[in-house]
């Protein structure tokens, strides 16, 4: 059976230079055979840096390479559709930058269109491969806090970059875009379903949410609660509340090895988590999906149901 996946990347973002193609390098299942870039210094640059087999100036003719089988797409956020499609009609295999669209009839079609084509097609959540997610689930599938009544989830950074593509709201720019889908996705995650309601605050710059918070009530009566923000840094805190206890997880969202706490009776457990390569893990099961013909580890239902939510969210904040 064949043991490694050739990939092409379409732009040479500095997601993909910092840590995709890295992880593509180092997978035993992967390698990172071909790159496009529109910009020449891109292409210079990524050559030197990573010895791409082939080197493309325009992402058309990438997919016109017969050996290229899957593609990471790192592109701006109102570019994904577009070029999975794209993709999908040219028979490769897709792993998407979040979010995978703007809007869950998007993300419907991109789905639809994978399935026609017969190729794979995952929304990169990177820390979704974590060992920290992996003891995360182990502890809710036990009920180790008991029935969920409240989470907050949060993911900030300080951004005053006059100049990045996150600020441009035909680029599908904004905070909640960027990072506040992290919480919506581990909430996702926890909850296993959408909310019955949704209420939302934002504050604007630039003319996207420059801080957007929301809170979440769902069927069994937990009320939940996510942040996303460039206005502020955050230590990426998701605190998990039950009848029986709490878990606090910081870094939520990082690879790092900070404990889970497990709160009981008054007393506090760490449990020890190793730090992880989340890009590696990442890369490694969604090749493995594609070598064996299974689903990968993040499902497409997760993500449309997501990004619908989302949705719901920023129509909440205008309200």
């Amino acid at each position: 059976m064949k043991k490694q996946v050739r990939f092409g990347v379409l732009g040479y973002a500095s997601i993909a230079r910092r840590e995709l193609i890295p992880a593509l390098v180092d997978a035993e299942n992967a390698v990172p055979y071909a790159l496009a870039s529109q910009k020449e210094e891109s292409r210079k640059a990524a050559q030197k840096e990573f010895d791409f087999a082939k080197i493309y100036g325009s992402y058309d003719d990438l997919l016109k390479d017969k050996d290229v089988e899957a593609v990471y797409i790192p592109l701006p956020n109102h570019l994904h559709k577009e070029w999975t499609i794209k993709a999908a009609r040219a028979g490769k295999h897709v792993l998407c930058e979040k979010p995978m669209a703007l809007t869950r009839e998007d993300c419907e079609e991109m789905a639809a269109e994978a399935r026609k084509n017969g190729v794979l097609l995952m929304e990169a959540f990177m820390y979704r491969f974590t060992l920290r997610t992996r003891k995360l689930k182990e502890l809710l599938a036990q009920k180790a806090v008991g029935d969920i009544r409240h989470v907050n989830s949060a993911f900030c950074f300080y951004n005053d970059k006059e100049d990045d593509v996150r600020f441009y709201k035909e680029m599908g720019g904004g905070a909640f875009w960027d990072v506040g889908c992290y919480p919506v996705n581990l909430m996702g995650l926890i909850m296993g379903e959408e909310p019955v309601s949704v209420r939302a605050l934002k504050t604007d710059r630039r003319g996207v949410d420059f801080g957007l918070s929301a809170v979440l009530k769902y069927r069994s009566g937990a009320v939940c609660t996510v942040t996303g923000s460039f206005s502020a840094n955050s230590a990426q805190v998701t605190e998990i509340n039950g009848t029986k206890g709490s878990l606090v997880m910081r870094d939520s969202f990082d690879e790092v090895g900070s404990p889970i706490l497990l709160i009981r009776d008054g007393k506090t457990e760490e449990i020890a988590v190793p730090a992880s390569d989340r890009y590696l893990l990442q890369v490694t099961d969604f090749c493995d999906a594609v070598l064996t013909g299974r689903q990968p580890g993040f499902s497409l239902e997760e993500t449309i149901r997501n990004v619908g939510l989302i949705q719901r969210i920023y129509q909440a904040a205008e309200e």
